[in-house]
């Protein structure tokens, strides 16, 4: 267990998990957070990051920094998606075992996953297949940061651990117009056509692929429980274990937007994976379970977006 008083350092603070986390370390008394914007510590620069560490020497880290988009973002960046975040993580974790940290929290992706991989995917289905190719090199980066840790832990005998999130949403997402996930950017775009009465809304793909989704404050949540409950090479999946189809996340967020106009599909565009529900069992059997049921996440998303002065920039 984390002493209220320890040292904890979140990594990436400002982005929608990271602030999370910290929000959970408040609420539950943690009372010795802390953080660096970029601008203040460059994760990309391992000469900074190595100074960091050994000048604050932090008890336990979660790393929830990482260069995110969606699928165009994905696409269009490959080979900054797969340096900015292998790079950055290598010398958060190797720092951090090079300083003494206790315990390290690496946070992925569901998409580290085979693209055609059994459903729902249990943790033991990594590098059994194929993955995604719209998202592989952000991919094998998550892949690179969790074996980093799991190598640590066979060689050093390090307690460094990783949970593995299905798609997130909540406050501090990225709202951006063609770099955010499928959630927010249907909550921008949905709003915007609100309140410009646009008669119809084009949506990518035909709305058939099924997918998940955890709201961000109960993901943090089980991070902090599994920094005090959990020690494993193999990583934790992080997820409600129910799923739908795009079709229909898209009629519930124009539902709770309130917008009534036409939903059109544009099937020229990719649909990306046809299906990722990840098996939660792993996290159930140790005692956790998600909060936060989607039609009321997404409500609470959408206050976030109407109260996010920095939406239309993002």
């Amino acid at each position: 267990m984390m002493d209220k008083n320890a040292k904890i350092y979140v990594a990436g603070h400002r982005g929608m998990v990271g602030s999370a986390i910290v929000r959970e370390l408040e609420r539950q008394g943690y009372t010795n957070i802390i953080t660096r914007t970029h601008k203040e510590l460059d994760l990309t620069r391992q000469d900074a990051v190595e100074a960091f560490f050994a000048a604050e020497k932090p008890d336990y880290v979660f790393l929830a920094a990482a260069k995110v988009g969606g699928i165009v973002a994905n696409e269009s960046a490959l080979a900054d998606f797969m340096y900015d975040n292998m790079i950055l993580e290598m010398n958060v974790i190797h720092a951090a075992w090079k300083n003494g940290c206790k315990k390290l929290e690496f946070l992925g992706s569901s998409c580290i996953y085979p693209r055609l991989a059994p459903q729902p995917m249990k943790e033991s289905c990594l590098l059994t297949s194929e993955l995604e190719k719209t998202n592989e090199a952000y991919a094998l980066a998550k892949i690179s940061g969790l074996k980093y840790c799991e190598y640590l832990n066979r060689q050093y005998g390090t307690d460094y651990i990783s949970v593995m999130p299905t798609n997130l949403y909540g406050p501090n997402d990225n709202y951006h117009p063609t770099h955010s996930h499928v959630l927010p950017a249907l909550i921008r775009r949905f709003h915007e056509a609100k309140e410009q009465n646009l008669p119809y809304v084009t949506c990518w793909g035909d709305g058939s692929p099924l997918r998940e989704f955890l709201y961000v404050d109960d993901l943090a949540n089980l991070c902090v429980f599994l920094m005090n409950h959990y020690s494993g090479d193999e990583t934790v999946n992080a997820g409600t274990g129910k799923e739908l189809t795009i079709r229909q996340l898209t009629e519930l967020v124009a539902k709770v937007v309130g917008y009534t106009g036409e939903i059109r599909w544009d099937p020229t565009k990719p649909n990306g994976t046809p299906r990722k529900l990840l098996d939660v069992s792993k996290a159930t059997a140790l005692g956790w379970t998600y909060k936060t049921e989607l039609e009321d996440g997404i409500r609470l998303a959408y206050e976030d977006f109407l109260h996010n002065p920095m939406r239309a920039e993002r």
